[in-house]
């Protein structure tokens, strides 16, 4: 072992021992500074190596320096907006310059979107348009791997509030490039930008004149159609549209038989004509009956005007076509529908509002028809619903055919778009799955293998050709059937009971004549709860459809579904009667139904008593619509929706059972036929 002292003494020189230096602590203040100024020049020589530089000689973590680069460049931004008011041209060079630092990883991924963002929120609409025009440009950009995860959200954001400060009907091209910049930005596989459940926008509500004493139509003279028609104030943005838009219509003439005239418009013709508006926002009223029946009405009114009045080919409407062609190819579009009663006559008579109108129809006819996954069990159509729709699509071509320029192409164009959207409508259904196929794996190719023969003894000989297994039991079972795969497909091999089967007993026990304790029902059994759960999920519509109905256990979700199937299944089958039953049937004083008075009075009303009661009641109709509590609006609207008397009771009953639901009961009406005066028809609604 070695002396130290030894050691020391034997060295000729001294030993310097040396410490390793602490790296420098980061000071944010100094560092926001340097790289302000290093900003300030990069963007006056549009090069992003001072700021590199910058970056390299700045002491501390990469994240401490990228954090404070980010605050750098938002405080440069501020300062060009509120003290230089600079131009847009500085706008994007600072954002260009944020591009540069994240291709060089001095600075966040989400950088240029914040910097874009706080541009477009401080900057007017009109400079925000040259800003987005570099955003559209740059959508390659937004893209790449570098800045799509990071930034997509904020591109969606800030697209979303420019929609919110844009008019749909000032600014209307703007909002468009919108809409197209997320399609092409987004896949088309990307939730957010898709309507899964097939909602409709129930805002967008078409505003025009419900009230028949302010329509000013029948009041205008000729004179005034040649000389220009007035606009109202407000109803158009820009200063030019009407102008452009009275000229355009005066180019198309309307022709009825030998001579031209123009269409007789009245109120009514234009209160429903707007009124089908309201349908083809949401459809779904369609599938209630008498809604159908108003749209049916409607739009075979509609129809008609569209085939008896038809537009002329006209080589002036030709010549005009030509000139908006040379003259840049900008027509007049409005985001949406004029409804003064004063445009009337020249909308009927325009083929662009036409053709507007009729693809609209063959929308919605698409929708009815189809096969849409989150639509509700009970939206159905009727054999006569059906029928109604294919006559009126082939009447809707024909009309499409008709109308110039070049009809028929335009109505082959319209046939071919639709199918294709059958395509995109199953894609929905299906899930949306990913267009982007994966590439399979590169395996290498099998070695074929010969097969070798089977031998003759297990094949079997003859025409049975029975096939041995090795055992005497399995060959027996093997051998029941000849071909096992279609036995397998039996009907005697389903053992899924059905819905009725199953449910029979949990509905019968649901029943409150029968009086059976919650404790006693099937729903409370566990094991019972869970084949119900498995049977609803491959039998019953109702499992999956959304509800916003809080269940707090397993059993009142199944008492639940159990009313709901008790009210769409069939009443189970009566016993076979014998030959003493039937003898019995015969005496008048079995027949006499065994329920009390006081359970027929809360009886729901059936549609019977409300036809009896119709029919009974004819003019006096509105003075039991007061004592149903009824508004004055809905009196009127059943007014307008028939002149028919007993028609006119029919709506006001079943409004009324609209309206109460599961308390329209007879009770309830009684007393009402009571209070108004109709003790008779009270009196006979009970022996109904």
């Amino acid at each position: 072992m070695c002396n130290p002292l030894r050691l020391t003494y034997r060295c000729s020189r001294p030993v310097h021992f040396t410490r390793k230096m602490s790296p420098s602590l980061f000071n944010f203040s100094d560092a926001k500074e340097r790289f302000t100024s290093a900003t300030r020049i990069a963007l006056d020589s549009k090069t992003s190596k001072t700021l590199i530089n910058a970056f390299n000689q700045t002491p501390g973590t990469e994240t401490e320096k990228k954090t404070t680069l980010d605050q750098a460049f938002r405080s440069v931004l501020e300062e060009e907006i509120i003290q230089r008011k600079a131009s847009c041209e500085d706008f994007l060079g600072l954002i260009y310059l944020s591009i540069d630092g994240v291709t060089e990883g001095i600075c966040s991924a989400t950088t240029p979107f914040l910097l874009l963002g706080d541009v477009l929120d401080c900057l007017p609409l009109d400079q925000c348009d040259k800003i987005f025009s570099f955003v559209e440009e740059n959508v390659s950009t937004w893209k790449s791997n570098s800045f799509y995860s990071a930034g997509k959200n904020y591109l969606l954001r800030m697209c979303n509030d420019l929609l919110r400060r844009l008019s749909k009907s000032q600014n209307t091209v703007f909002c468009g490039r919108i809409q197209l910049f997320l399609a092409r930005l987004f896949p088309l596989s990307e939730k957010s930008g898709l309507n899964l459940q097939s909602q409709f926008n129930l805002e967008n509500i078409t505003v025009f004149n419900k009230n028949e004493q302010e329509s000013t139509l029948g009041q205008k003279h000729p004179e005034e159609r040649d000389d220009g028609m007035e606009v109202e104030e407000g109803e158009m943005g820009d200063e030019e549209a009407p102008t452009t838009f009275i000229k355009k219509q005066a180019s198309l003439k309307i022709q009825s038989g030998p001579e031209k005239s123009s269409i007789p418009i009245d109120y009514n013709l234009y209160r429903k004509f707007w009124t089908l508006q309201d349908y083809f926002r949401n459809p779904l009223q369609c599938y209630e009956k008498y809604s159908w029946l108003t749209f049916l009405k409607y739009s075979d009114e509609t129809l008609s005007v569209f085939k008896s009045y038809k537009l002329d080919d006209m080589q002036v409407s030709k010549k005009k076509l030509e000139e908006l062609k040379t003259t840049g190819g900008e027509n007049v579009y409005f985001a949406k529908f004029l409804t003064s009663e004063k445009l009337m006559d020249l909308q009927l008579s325009d083929s662009n509002f036409r053709r507007h109108i009729l693809l609209q129809y063959l929308i919605l006819f698409q929708y009815m028809k189809g096969q849409v996954k989150f639509k509700s069990s009970s939206c159905v159509l009727t054999d006569e619903q059906s029928l109604w729709m294919e006559d009126t699509t082939k009447l809707i071509y024909q009309l499409l055919k008709e109308i110039p320029p070049d009809g028929d192409k335009f109505a082959s164009v319209v046939e071919h778009i639709l199918n294709t959207e059958e395509n995109w409508n199953t894609w929905k259904n299906e899930g949306c799955p990913s267009f982007v196929k994966e590439r399979p794996a590169e395996t290498k190719p099998i070695r074929p293998v010969r097969k070798r023969p089977a031998p003759e003894d297990f094949l079997g000989k003859g025409p049975d050709r029975k096939i041995f297994m090795g055992n005497d039991e399995l060959t027996r079972l093997w051998n029941l059937n000849l071909d096992n795969m279609e036995a397998c497909k039996s009907e005697r091999r389903e053992f899924m009971p059905s819905l009725e089967e199953f449910f029979e007993d949990a509905i019968e026990q649901a029943d409150p004549v029968n009086m059976v304790e919650d404790e006693y029902k099937a729903v409370n059994n566990s094991n019972y709860g869970w084949r119900a759960l498995r049977l609803l999920a491959r039998r019953s519509p109702h499992f999956f459809q959304p509800t916003n109905q809080q269940f707090k256990s397993l059993p009142e979700y199944l008492e639940n579904m159990v009313i709901k199937l008790a009210k769409e299944l069939p009443p189970p089958s009566e016993e076979i009667k014998t030959g003493e039953e039937d003898d019995d049937n015969d005496d008048p004083l079995l027949k006499e139904s065994n329920e009390s008075p006081e359970e027929q009075q809360q009886k729901p009303v059936t549609g019977q008593q409300l036809d009896a009661i119709a029919s009974k009641l004819g003019e006096e109709w509105k003075s039991l619509a007061h004592h149903l509590e009824m508004k004055e609006t809905d009196i009127h609207e059943i007014e307008s929706d028939s002149e028919d008397v007993k028609m006119r009771a029919k709506l006001l009953l079943v409004a009324w059972q609209d309206r109460e639901g599961s308390h329209a009961i007879v009770e309830n009406l009684v007393s009402a036929l009571n209070s108004a005066g109709f003790s008779d028809l009270a009196d006979s609604l009970s022996e109904l």
